[in-house]
């Protein structure tokens, strides 16, 4: 794994927006409304698509140079540079749901404490782990 990946994208830009793709690997697309929003875009796909080769233990494809990609009229080649340990950090917070199965009556008398269900059961699980942040 490393920490940071430049892949070329292409904008391809249309009359309602632009769509974006990556060279080499086929499925990560995006779109935006204008450059901007494109690139930042761009990069959240990256990093997505990059993030789940990794967890799925799949081979990460080398980058097509920069001067070997070719476009059509209306498109851009644009390099798009993603740094992974953000996109690791901000995917090992992200919240999950769960569904869990508790007695009616204890889900009666919680609701009558007005108690968080998602708070308790993950402070339950910090305490009984020991771990207070993601590993």
């Amino acid at each position: 794994m490393r920490d940071t990946y430049v892949y070329p994208a292409v904008f391809d830009y249309e009359e309602d927006g632009i769509a974006i793709s990556f060279v080499d690997l086929p499925g990560c697309l995006s779109c935006a409304k204008n450059d901007e929003e494109a690139l930042h875009n761009a990069k959240e796909a990256l990093g997505l698509y990059l993030y789940g080769l990794e967890i799925d233990g799949e081979l990460i494809p080398a980058p097509t140079p920069f001067k070997a990609v070719t476009c059509g009229d209306r498109q851009t080649a644009v390099l798009v540079e993603v740094f992974m340990p953000v996109v690791r950090q901000a995917a090992s917070i992200a919240s999950v749901k769960k569904t869990l199965t508790i007695p009616a009556w204890l889900d009666a008398l919680a609701e009558q404490h007005h108690v968080n269900f998602s708070q308790v059961l993950q402070q339950a699980l910090k305490d009984l782990l020991g771990s207070d942040r993601p590993a």
